[in-house]
């Protein structure tokens, strides 16, 4: 069978990379093209464009890069015509993905999403577009097939995929990191996307000369270079350690994080690391932001259990001070106990594994269903 793919994020290049793994074993013939990046080639997809020059963050950065992201629309359009696949793969990335879902229902083609877009957090109005385009819905997060039900849409929670793919580093894949410094580690995982880590990197890298006991090691996200980085750190540069391809190794010797919001937060809890949640973007998409997202934090660890376990400082409080407050308090003593304890109800509500292979098991089932109810 033939399939199309499309992740726009360095963390749907990694969910997808493993829901191929398990596509493959289900269907040894698969013939995958797809938008993504290099775990994704690595498991056989035919990348036509990688994900680095996809994603743009906040509405002004969006607006900015209007004429680019229509150009990519009508030639993701052209390209799934002409590759004529048997189903196309959705993962995330909902303000590109949903409109090609449109698309290729309009051609017949069915249209299977993986990792539900965010439509609990905003634009709510979403759901119906969804319900019309989208053939079968996968989620990773225990409150979204609750939240599909009460709009009369069934979805079907498949657990994170994250769980399989720490598990599997643990089993298989250990990173080494190797250093004669002996100080305990402070990660920095300012983010995969270029406006993020301009804005944040720097509010970071201010903090370092205020806990000169620790080492600073920045975990470089898969689609940057150590020069990008660099260019924000001012006079710190020889006082942070860039590690490139190992975040998970990073965060196995890591005694605490500061991290900006995305995957990377909850990453960071499923290695039972205590974190500060670091965030800032421009003033405008601040703004409408505040006016639009109707959700109560930003990391996916508070929004899961429902409550904050770990610190969220947003724009103005995202400063050096108040980083530097709440970092002492989960080095050591109670508020790191509290943390780490409440870890463990996190990881029980993600359910015990298994995302990626469960889902490409229900893909081919739902594929098969779907082609029976046409010819019957």
């Amino acid at each position: 069978m033939k399939y199309y793919i499309i992740a726009g994020e360095a963390s749907g290049d990694l969910h997808a990379s493993n829901l191929i793994k398990n596509i493959r074993l289900e269907d040894p013939d698969a013939d995958i093209r797809a938008w993504g990046g290099d775990r994704m080639q690595a498991q056989g997809a035919h990348i036509v464009k990688h994900f680095r020059d996809l994603a743009f963050m906040g509405f002004l950065e969006v607006v900015m890069n209007l004429r680019t992201i229509l150009g990519n629309l009508k030639w993701c359009k052209e390209d799934i015509i002409s590759y004529s696949p048997d189903m196309l793969i959705l993962v995330d990335y909902p303000g590109f993905n949903l409109r090609i879902a449109s698309f290729a229902k309009e051609l017949g083609i069915p249209v299977f999403y993986y990792i539900s877009p965010q439509v609990w957090a905003w634009k709510e109005s979403r759901v119906e577009q969804i319900k019309r385009d989208v053939d079968k819905l996968y989620c990773i997060l225990p409150f979204e097939k609750a939240f599909y039900k009460k709009h009369n849409f069934e979805s079907h929670f498949v657990g994170h995929p994250l769980l399989d793919a720490i598990q599997q580093f643990k089993e298989e894949d250990q990173e080494e990191l190797h250093s004669k410094d002996e100080r305990k580690l402070i990660a920095l995982l300012p983010g995969s996307r270029k406006q993020e880590i301009s804005k944040i990197l720097p509010v970071m890298a201010k903090v370092v000369d205020r806990f000169p006991d620790y080492r600073f090691v920045l975990a470089v996200a898969p689609s940057m270079s150590i020069g990008f980085y660099e260019k924000y750190i001012g006079n710190t540069s020889n006082k942070i350690e860039f590690i490139e391809g190992k975040t998970y190794g990073v965060l196995t010797k890591a005694t605490a994080a500061l991290v900006t919001s995305g995957t990377a937060t909850l990453e960071t809890a499923l290695f039972r690391v205590p974190e500060i949640v670091c965030y800032k973007t421009s003033r405008l998409s601040y703004f409408l932001a505040k006016q639009l997202v109707k959700i109560p934090y930003i990391s996916l660890v508070n929004l899961i259990v429902d409550k904050m376990i770990v610190p969220e400082l947003i724009q103005s409080d995202c400063n050096p001070n108040r980083i530097q407050k709440e970092l002492k308090s989960i080095l050591d003593g109670r508020s790191r106990e509290v943390m780490l304890k409440e870890y463990d109800d996190l990881i029980h509500q993600l359910g015990g594994g298994g995302a990626s292979k469960e889902t490409a098991r229900l893909m081919l089932s739902h594929y098969r269903e779907l082609q029976k109810n046409k010819n019957s």
